[in-house]
C-alpha cells in the first residue's frame, strides 16, 4: 500500500510491477476506501500517508522494514539489500522518515491517484 499521489511512491510501485514476474504483489493506494478498511482491521492509522505498508499474511510492516521485506522478495540482486535489516530500526526509519517528509518537495506529487491500465488492474485492490 502506498501514497497514491506521491511520485516517489508511484515510481516504486512501477519499479515493482516491472520486476514482479511471479505476481507476488498486489497494490493499493492509501487513499482508497478499500485499503483504509483493510488498515483499520489491523489497527493501523489510516491517515498516515507517509509510509509504504506491506501486508504479509496477517502482519503489517511499514516504513523501512516494509521496503526491505519487499526487496527481499524480488528477483536479481535486490534481495541483497535485505542485509540492511541489521541496521537498528530507529536509524533505518529515521532515514526513511526524512525522505518521506520531503518526498513531495523532492519528487513532486500528482493531483489524483494513478489509474492502472486494464492489463494491470488485477494487480491493484480498491
Amino acid at each position: 500500500m502506498f501514497d497514491g499521489v506521491c511520485n516517489l511512491c508511484n515510481g516504486f510501485v512501477n519499479f515493482l510491477i516491472v520486476r514482479d514476474k511471479q505476481n507476488k504483489f498486489q497494490f493499493g493506494s492509501l487513499q482508497s476506501p478499500v485499503v483504509a478498511d483493510l488498515l483499520k482491521q489491523h489497527s493501523f492509522a489510516v491517515d498516515d500517508l507517509s509510509t509504504v505498508v506491506l501486508l504479509e499474511g496477517n502482519k503489517l510492516y511499514y516504513q523501512s522494514t516494509a521496503v526491505l521485506r519487499i526487496l527481499r522478495q524480488m528477483g536479481g540482486a535486490w534481495p541483497l539489500l535485505y542485509v540492511f535489516i541489521v541496521v537498528p530500526k530507529p536509524l533505518r526509519d529515521f532515514i526513511y522518515n526524512l525522505i518521506a517528509k520531503n518526498r513531495y518537495r523532492l519528487f513532486g506529487r500528482q493531483d489524483a491517484c494513478m489509474i492502472p491500465t486494464p492489463e494491470l488492474r488485477a494487480k491493484f485492490v480498491g
